[in-house]
Order: structure tokens, then sequence, then C-alpha cells
């Protein structure tokens, strides 16, 4: 009698401590979520505001586009995940290569990305890279090359020629 009582009683503690188990699930998963941040896939162009060919360029890890010395172009090489409305505190994880002769030269930096409206909301982002090793992230609807992009074109500086072996 005396186990068939505890067999009974265990049973019961069991059913009960299931129950609370799946109650808490249950209160977890109903619990407030914070909203989603809203974004889009973007392709990734790169703007070369140096005298070195860029092998290489990422931003967040989309991209691998390479560019001429002083160049700029569309952005055609996909892609990256871009919020659909610019807050404080955005940063980029840029990768590039800039090879010197036939010596890879890889550096990365994080940065913030600039600031960007609604109308610039959807476009492309865009990595330029400047010869101090200045790096800046741009989301624009307008190419690199574009008078409507928000950095201006680079510019090959006046009797510039390309270096041997670049």
């Amino acid at each position: 009698m005396l186990n068939r009582l505890t067999t009974h009683s265990l049973r019961r503690v069991g059913v009960w401590a299931a129950l609370a188990a799946t109650a808490w699930a249950l209160l977890a998963c109903a619990a407030p979520q914070p909203p989603k941040e809203a974004t889009y896939g973007a392709k990734v162009g790169v703007v070369n505001h140096t005298d070195r060919y860029v092998y290489y360029a990422s931003v967040n890890g989309g991209g691998g586009g390479q560019m001429s010395e002083y160049s700029a172009g569309g952005a055609s090489i996909c892609c990256v995940s871009v919020p659909l409305k610019w807050r404080p505190g955005l940063k980029a994880h840029v990768e590039w290569d800039m090879p010197i002769g036939s010596q890879h030269t890889y550096q990365e930096k994080t940065v913030d990305i600039e600031p960007y409206g609604p109308d610039d909301s959807g476009g492309s982002v865009y990595i330029h890279l400047f010869p101090n090793g200045e790096v800046k992230v741009v989301v624009a609807r307008y190419g690199g090359a574009s008078t409507k992009h928000p950095i201006p074109a680079p510019v090959k500086p006046a009797g510039w020629k390309r270096k041997e072996g670049a």
C-alpha cells in the first residue's frame, strides 16, 4: 500500500512539474519582443580615391569588387543587408586589399556609416578608400561617379601615370 501511494504521489508531482514547465515556456514566448529593424539587400560598389589598384574590397562580408586607380562606378556586387533608416552608431566592417606589386596588403577597419535620409534609403552601399587610409561608407541611390553621389568622385592628378608593376 505504501509503495502504491508513493508511486501515485510521484506521478502527481511529475505531472505538476511538467505543467509548470510548459506554462513557464508559454509565458516566456508571450513576452513582448523588441521590433526587428527593417532592412533590405543592397549591392556594393567601390570608389577608389588613391593611386593604387584595389584588388578586393568588401563591407560587412558583402562585395568583393575591384577598382582601378582614381576610379568610381556603380554598385554591381551582391549583397549586404542595410537598415531602411539610418541611425546614430550604425557601423560597417570594411576589408580591402591594395597590392604593392605582387605583394597583397590586406587591411580592415570598422567605420561609421555616413548619415543617409529617405531619398537614399534603398540605395547601394559604397566603400570610399582614400590615400591616407581613411575609409568612408555611404548609402546612395547614385553611383560613385555621379555628381549626385554624396562624396565627389575621385580626380586623377594632372600628369598622373600608372606606376610600373602596379
